[in-house]
């Protein structure tokens, strides 16, 4: 199977970048930066119909598309460590290193809601790693120290319980990824109950309602990254390590982890830091996309003859540390201070972005160009000259976050941010749609 994806836009963020999410309904990233700075990106949509009159609107507008910056601000002292979308996609849900977990409007950035992550068995404060919104009542924070907190947010995503339901340590090591398994049939409520974590060398399934209902063994190795494909019943589990291979197993979810792995080798030697399901009406198969340490990703087929299909590069010097499928189908991967959006290639690529100088002054994240933040940022593409236009918009500053400090991951993956500024730059690119 020929599959290849094409590079449409390149842009690069002020710091290096720790956390992507994506929202499941519109074209929307958000991203989290080791200044502490968190921004929400507004891709444009493709055209949903392949009518004759679709197809009119979408050759006129060949070559026109804006990327906004619908809000950006410094939400955390020191870095963001994670953020994750409510469900239905209304919120941000983002944890930093000053130890606070905040919830905002999409929509504004306007904050609507705090939590301190509680202390470590020391009392001393506890930084967050990952964050997950397993339900609209439930969301699930994993912390430096082992512990992984089960908050409650069914009254109005606000915090109003500011003690977690539940905390479980499925782990003697902090959490490094987090899969959740769907639904069984008998499910009524259609949301997910367990979840798969890796963290250590080691890996867990979690009920909200049983606790660890499974411990693996020790596999000698740290396990950086997992993902779950299909069902309950049947389905395939897929764990990434720091050597270079993909864990597979395949059956019901209940018995998988008993039974043989199989491995494929990705990149031997090489940490697999992401691994992410790819859209099955996009590729036609059981598939997915590894952010590897060394700054490429690989398309990997997970069948009964498992294999690398093929590579794109994200990054010659900086691996990829995050990467998700927006609802349109086009791939966004992240890592260092660039951000990336990829198209699988249906046809001949038009070319990747060019960059542009940006001659109204440079970004250091310092108190002082606070200013900078209170902006709406777009760039719009027309034809071949790249266009750009920069319109006032809403401030979506968070007044208590104003001091930084150094970013020091606890995290140990291969591609760790090392919080370095850039000069601020504006990108001209063609072929978006």
């Amino acid at each position: 199977m020929d599959l290849t994806f094409d590079s449409i836009c390149t842009f690069p963020l002020a710091s290096d970048l720790f956390a992507l999410a994506l929202h499941k309904k519109s074209p929307v990233v958000a991203l989290g930066l080791a200044s502490g700075h968190v921004q929400l990106q507004r891709l444009p949509s493709l055209p949903s119909s392949p009518s004759p009159k679709a197809s009119a609107r979408a050759s006129s507008t060949n070559g026109h598309g804006t990327i906004e910056t619908a809000w950006r601000t410094r939400r955390h002292r020191g870095s963001c460590r994670s953020l994750v979308f409510s469900t239905d996609g209304d919120y941000l849900y983002t944890a930093g290193t000053d130890s606070i977990v905040k919830v905002a409007s999409t929509d504004t950035g306007e904050v609507t809601g705090k939590i301190a992550v509680p202390s470590n068995p020391n009392g001393a404060p506890d930084s967050p790693t990952l964050l997950h919104a397993l339900s609209p009542q439930t969301l699930l924070l994993a912390t430096d120290s082992s512990a992984l907190h089960v908050l409650d947010i069914r009254s109005d995503s606000t915090f109003t319980n500011a003690r977690p339901q539940q905390t479980h340590h499925p782990h003697n090591d902090f959490i490094s990824s987090l899969a959740p398994l769907a639904p069984s049939h008998t499910s009524t409520s259609g949301y997910c109950r367990q979840w798969l974590s890796t963290g250590g060398s080691t890996i867990a399934i979690t009920d909200i309602r049983k606790g660890v209902v499974y411990g693996s063994h020790d596999f000698e190795e740290e396990l950086l990254s997992s993902a779950v494909l299909g069902g309950a019943e049947s389905g395939k589990i897929i764990v990434g390590g720091e050597k270079g291979f993909l864990r597979l197993w395949d059956g019901s979810i209940k018995d998988a982890m008993d039974g043989k792995e199989r491995r494929l080798y990705v990149r031997k030697g090489e940490c697999l830091d992401v691994v992410c399901p790819m859209p099955r009406e996009l590729v036609g198969d059981d598939m997915v996309a590894v952010g590897l340490g060394d700054g490429a990703v690989s398309f990997t087929r997970t069948g009964k003859r498992p294999c690398v299909v093929s590579h794109v590069r994200h990054h010659d010097l900086e691996g990829v540390s995050a990467l998700g499928f927006d609802p349109d189908g086009r791939l966004i991967t992240g890592g260092g201070n660039t951000v990336k959006v990829w198209e699988k290639n249906t046809e001949t690529s038009d070319g990747e972005a060019s960059l542009v100088d940006d001659k109204s002054g440079d970004d250091d994240d310092d108190d002082d160009d606070d200013d900078d933040d209170n902006q709406e940022e777009s760039v719009d593409i027309n034809d071949q000259n790249g266009l750009v236009s920069r319109p006032n918009g809403h401030d979506a500053s968070d007044e208590e976050s104003s001091d930084e400090e150094e970013p020091k991951r606890k995290k140990r993956k291969c591609n760790k941010a090392k919080g370095r500024n850039i000069n601020n730059h504006i990108l001209a690119f063609k072929g978006l749609d």
